[in-house]
């Protein structure tokens, strides 16, 4: 994987609103329903949101700035870290008979040793559960983390439902959903990865909302084709209509055409600012398909024959 800012498209100094936002815009662009056909943006994906989950860590975007990690997160050999004489690092040469030594360039040998293990400089002893020479005691590891996803129906996303899973460990949780989690960003559960000798890692949720059989998501609102006789549009009428937190009733105006659009608000999706959208519902009329009278009554209706709808298209 690339350096993980490159992949964010962002500068190394960026702050986390600069960092979140690149990752939103990325995770939309390249996000699976979205990329059916192409497994290259599939693949992105994961090298994206693998590179937030540690940019937006302030402890481990810490560690990877120092070198201490790499871009999967995996801490690096204290080999790997400074360079030759040139970098103001050490290096490793062959000569002494037990293996390394270890030739500095004004660094401090105890003060790198001690920033990758957390131990106390040789002076403390190795008594002192520090190093001593080369007695580093490294800690203990933390499990692995753990990514899942989980695919949660529109209305219940738009609601905020609660989803209950379950976890590689057999554990069943129920998931507290937040608008940044249905936007698509990654909730992470601590201490719910696999188990190390340094404690459990973490788990990382991403939210798939899957399609509605009759509702759509149109940004924070949701949208609804809903069917209304002839007569309710002529003459106006109370209908009742779902909403993705159970049905209400709707106002439907005398004289409503095909087409036009009634607002509910506050009936859409949870808002990451705050607030929520509204539920868009576009009348459409639904003629019997074979009405006898009807279609006497259209035929003697002659007041509005003269009338050109269409004339607005220019047509």
């Amino acid at each position: 994987m690339a350096d993980l800012y490159s992949t964010l498209g962002v500068a190394r100094g960026a702050d986390e609103a600069a960092i979140k936002k690149a990752y939103r815009k990325l995770a939309k662009e390249l996000h699976p329903d979205r990329n059916k056909d192409n497994p290259k943006a599939a693949a992105r994906f994961s090298d994206v949101t693998s590179a937030y989950d540690i940019l937006s860590d302030k402890d481990k975007r810490a560690q990877y700035d120092r070198g201490e990690i790499d871009e999967q997160g995996n801490p690096k050999s204290p080999f790997g870290f400074g360079g030759g004489p040139q970098q103001g690092g050490f290096r490793a040469t062959r000569g002494a008979p037990g293996g390394f030594e270890f030739e500095s360039n004004g660094g401090d040998f105890g003060d790198i040793f001690e920033g990758l293990f957390g131990g106390r400089r040789a002076g403390g002893g190795a008594g002192a559960g520090g190093f001593s020479g080369f007695g580093a005691r490294a800690r203990p590891q933390k499990g692995a983390d753990v990514a899942y996803r989980v695919q949660v129906d529109l209305d219940e996303a738009a609601a905020l439902k609660p989803q209950r899973i379950s976890l590689a460990s057999g554990k069943t949780i129920d998931l507290k959903l937040t608008a940044d989690a249905v936007a698509g960003t990654p909730m992470r559960l601590a201490g719910q990865g696999e188990a190390g000798p340094g404690g459990n890692g973490d788990a990382t949720v991403t939210i798939e909302v899957k399609p509605h059989r009759f509702f759509r998501q149109d940004g924070d609102d949701v949208r609804l084709d809903l069917p209304i006789r002839l007569d309710e549009a002529v003459l106006g009428a109370r209908v009742k209509v779902p909403t993705v937190e159970g049905a209400v009733m709707l106002t439907v105006p005398p004289g409503s055409s095909s087409g036009k659009v009634l607002r509910l608000k506050g009936r859409g999706f949870h808002r990451r600012r705050g607030g929520r959208g509204d539920q868009l519902v576009t009348l459409m009329i639904d003629l019997p398909a074979d009405d006898a009278q009807l279609k006497s009554f259209v035929e003697g209706w002659n007041t509005d024959k003269d009338r050109n709808p269409r004339a607005g298209l220019g047509v």
